[in-house]
């Protein structure tokens, strides 16, 4: 019995090394799957045109080739659609958008909302065309008006877009029954908004509702007497940051700036 000891060694070796080899390309592959981001099912479309556009520029001539690869890389880039963590808790306000607080100030929201003829503080994040342009709710609730107004594709940044550029509007009404204005709108390069829920659905905090093509902005209205929680020219991330806290005098919530 002794002799056969190191035979049985010997080829439990070899056998250890190949597993170890095979697992180790999947390995590399799983770590390569787990950088990429995921793109949104909006963009397939977009993505596989620049694709094909590219094939044909290569057979045009090979420069042009490599412009439309940049270009499609681009495009896949920005339909991307990166998961997000988003804060639960009753009362919170989260981001709907990713880009930069570029207004805060009162406004009358869009009749076509519903929200009453006084001014409400409007928060305003612009998207540029290298953010992510998936929308999402920014608090629990049930959609209660969905209102899509046609009009111009003037810069987004600038004020009178929130009233003659195309938009689409959001009432999400709460459980605790505050009904807070959303507005997706279109900007200079923007020509589609894409909603993806509807009126009566109920969604989470931080759940993808829309998206808008190519540069854009949404407002977010907060209800009376809401205190904002961030400010002008702050970089936001969609479903993360939180914008203002409804229940911000209830004991126990505290706040730490730096």
């Amino acid at each position: 019995m002794l002799p056969t000891r190191p035979t049985q060694r010997r080829t439990r070796a070899p056998a250890r090394r190949a597993e170890a080899i095979s697992r180790a390309p999947m390995s590399i592959v799983d770590s390569i799957r787990s950088q990429l981001v995921p793109i949104h099912s909006e963009g397939y479309p977009f993505v596989g045109a620049f694709a094909l556009v590219s094939l044909v520029l290569f057979w045009l001539w090979s420069p042009l080739g490599w412009i439309g690869v940049v270009l499609t890389l681009w495009c896949a880039y920005f339909f991307r659609d990166p998961p997000r963590v988003t804060p639960l808790r009753d009362g919170i306000l989260v981001s709907p958008a990713d880009g930069r607080v570029s207004r805060i100030a009162p406004a009358k929201p869009p009749a076509e909302l519903g929200l009453g003829e006084a001014p409400l503080l409007r928060v305003s994040i612009f998207m540029n065309v290298f953010n992510v342009h998936v929308n999402r709710s920014p608090t629990a609730g049930r959609i209660e008006r969905i209102a899509y107004t046609p009009g111009l594709f003037l810069n987004a940044e600038l004020d009178k877009a929130s009233e003659n550029n195309e938009r689409n509007g959001f009432v999400i009404a709460t459980p605790s029954g505050v009904r807070i204005g959303m507005v997706q709108i279109a900007g200079l390069i923007a020509r589609r908004i894409v909603t993806f829920t509807r009126e009566g659905a109920t969604v989470g905090a931080g759940e993808r509702v829309g998206m808008i093509r190519f540069g854009s902005r949404v407002d977010v209205y907060l209800p009376e007497g809401t205190r904002p929680l961030v400010a002008e020219g702050q970089t936001m991330l969609a479903g993360e940051t939180v914008i203002a806290d409804l229940k911000a005098s209830d004991p126990g919530r505290t706040y730490r700036v730096g």
